[in-house]
């Protein structure tokens, strides 16, 4: 069956949804060259109802990567640039005065998409950056004391960039917090810089998604047939404590000022989760912790500046607890 127009006849069947899910690697790969981590990244952010921190160089398609994603499941998706003038109802949307009726009526902002691409999240000011925080937690929108909910579902992906620090505005501890992941999207390799270049050189758009062949193989009934098949997979009291142990172990860190919150147990959990069931099974080993172990936990931990200077990163701190923490059997 076509899966272009199989969406609106689906059964939510978790067999079919985890197909589908799958299809989505061949899927983009059709537009974005050897990102298969970041996809499946993403994709476990959306069964968690989680959001992303997409780190990386410019150039490295992290935007074609989340237009490419929605395409790919049939989602609206809308992109803001984050600059220092942004104001938060830019973002969120405010009230019109409509001349004709002489009342005032709400224009939505971006924020009410299933999608959204925060681009250079670190360059617009705290009060911006905080605007989305409602709308990340709550999943709702408050103007003029007025709630209005988002669409479902609902995932920011937020980008920003590692080597670029002047005029930008670090996000704050309680924000990264919100993050569900944190991803990095690493420069190609030069197997996969030749064939970027090769398809470029072949006609590529990255503009015309449907010229490069990206049709939608999965649709939102995929993704609440798979949330639901994620919440009945088994987790053992063996590996609660794992998860237990390994994020205690953070706020223990002679390198780290700041270690992981229950909150980051919470989410380190459900990750783990989403990653069991996609690989197949019905229960989480403790491979899946440690699988998700570093885009859930990097962007929890604050380093001591004397561990930084000397060369110490978020990710070895974590490998090393992750290394030195017994694994149940």
């Amino acid at each position: 069956m076509d899966p272009t127009t199989d969406n609106a006849g689906r059964s939510g069947d978790p067999g079919t949804a985890r197909a589908s899910l799958e299809a989505l690697r061949a899927e983009i790969a059709k537009a974005v060259v050897g990102q298969d981590p970041a996809v499946t990244g993403l994709v476990v952010a959306l069964l968690c109802r989680g959001h992303v921190l997409l780190e990386g160089v410019p150039g490295v398609a992290k935007t074609l990567l989340v237009r490419t994603l929605a395409s790919a499941l049939e989602l609206d998706t809308k992109r803001v640039q984050f600059t220092p003038d942004l104001m938060p109802s830019d973002v969120t949307g405010s009230l019109v005065y409509d001349t004709r009726t002489a009342e005032f009526s709400f224009q939505p902002g971006p924020v009410f998409t299933n999608l959204l691409l925060a681009d250079e999240i670190n360059r617009t000011p705290p009060k911006t950056q905080s605007s989305l925080l409602e709308a990340m937690e709550e999943r709702q929108v408050t103007v003029d004391g007025t709630p209005r909910p988002l669409p479902e579902p609902f995932l920011v992906a937020a980008t920003q960039n590692p080597v670029e620090y002047e005029g930008t505005y670090p996000l704050p501890e309680a924000q990264l917090d919100r993050f569900l992941l944190k991803l990095t999207i690493p420069l190609p390799s030069r197997q996969d810089e030749i064939d970027v270049l090769t398809r470029h050189a072949s006609g590529f758009n990255p503009r015309d998604l449907r010229a490069a062949g990206v049709r939608p193989v999965a649709g939102p009934s995929d993704l609440e047939a798979a949330r639901a098949a994620v919440a009945r997979t088994t987790v053992s009291p063996e590996i609660t404590a794992y998860v237990v142990d390994i994020c205690r172990a953070t706020r223990e860190s002679p390198s780290l000022t700041l270690g992981v919150s229950p909150r980051g147990a919470t989410a380190l959990l459900a990750t783990s989760r989403a990653w069991a069931w996609l690989t197949g099974r019905d229960y989480v080993i403790p491979d899946d912790v440690k699988a998700l172990a570093l885009p859930t936990l990097r962007h929890r931990v604050q380093l001591r500046p004397e561990a930084e200077m000397e060369g110490v990163t978020a990710d070895s701190v974590i490998n090393a607890i992750l290394a030195h923490v017994p694994v149940p059997r």
